[in-house]
């Protein structure tokens, strides 16, 4: 991922938000289930990289979310292993929610979609060895 700033001071503060919010809500799916964090956390940092090579640093060496992000700009591919945890943690999550609102016809049918394109999107997500 490229550090070097926008030169656009707009453009800048725009993203330093994107990224914050992004990164603010990656923080909540934490202990939220259903709200994923690395694609949150993932976003901040690409915002980041272009708004503020400071705040990018910054997360490429926290103690716990930087190893998800300087292994994917170092390879921009997951595991097998991380491909089949995402997908399945979605697939329970969303089971659960459907069996929950089971009587709400519009909202069962959106929250199936979310989830189907969630899982091409995790699919489509080249895969590594290791």
């Amino acid at each position: 991922m490229s550090t070097t700033p926008s030169s656009s001071r707009t453009v800048r503060w725009l993203l330093w938000l994107a990224g914050t919010v992004s990164l603010i809500l990656g923080l909540i799916g934490v202990v939220l289930p259903g709200l994923p964090t690395t694609p949150f956390v993932l976003l901040a940092a690409a915002c980041y990289a272009k708004a503020s090579p400071r705040l990018h640093a910054w997360l490429i060496h926290h103690r716990f979310l930087g190893p998800m992000v300087r292994d994917w700009e170092t390879h921009r591919s997951l595991t097998r292993r991380t491909k089949t945890l995402a997908i399945t943690s979605m697939l329970v999550m969303v089971g659960f929610s459907a069996w929950i609102f089971h009587e709400q016809t519009w909202l069962l049918v959106a929250l199936l979609a979310g989830a189907l394109i969630g899982v091409i999107v995790v699919a489509c997500i080249p895969t590594r060895a290791t």
